[in-house]
């Protein structure tokens, strides 16, 4: 097995438990869910749905990046939701961040909670 790498990068939210942002075995990028706190003041940002998802987005693109990767490399997203009402807002969103012709497999889950209190978190898998 490939030896496992721990990405970290100061552009995306800090853990705030005994998580890394993204963990790297050989090709393969696994990220942790991110929510839309800001990184530089771990705020959160929850002024409307699309801007909560804005901050999510931006802190999975640094995660990415921090592992020499970008949105292309994407192969699987997990979308959780406090409410499928939001759906269409969020993707409205999420669909700037992929060319619809190679975007990736994704599921899109309501729950009851999510940290923090907040709307949306999102999780990621990525490949080089």
């Amino acid at each position: 097995m490939s030896s496992k790498k721990i990405i970290f990068t100061e552009k995306a939210p800090a853990p705030i438990g005994p998580y890394s942002q993204a963990v790297l075995i050989g090709n393969t990028l696994y990220t942790s869910g991110q929510i839309a706190l800001n990184p530089k003041t771990m705020e959160l940002v929850l002024d409307d749905i699309e801007t909560e998802t804005k901050q999510v987005m931006e802190n999975m693109k640094a995660v990415l990046d921090a592992a020499g990767m970008s949105f292309e490399n994407v192969v699987k997203t997990t979308i959780f939701i406090m409410d499928m009402n939001d759906f269409a807002r969020i993707n409205s969103v999420y669909a700037t961040y992929f060319d619809e012709a190679t975007a990736p497999a994704r599921e899109t889950v309501q729950v009851a909670g999510l940290p923090k209190g907040v709307n949306i978190e999102i999780s990621m898998t990525a490949v080089k």
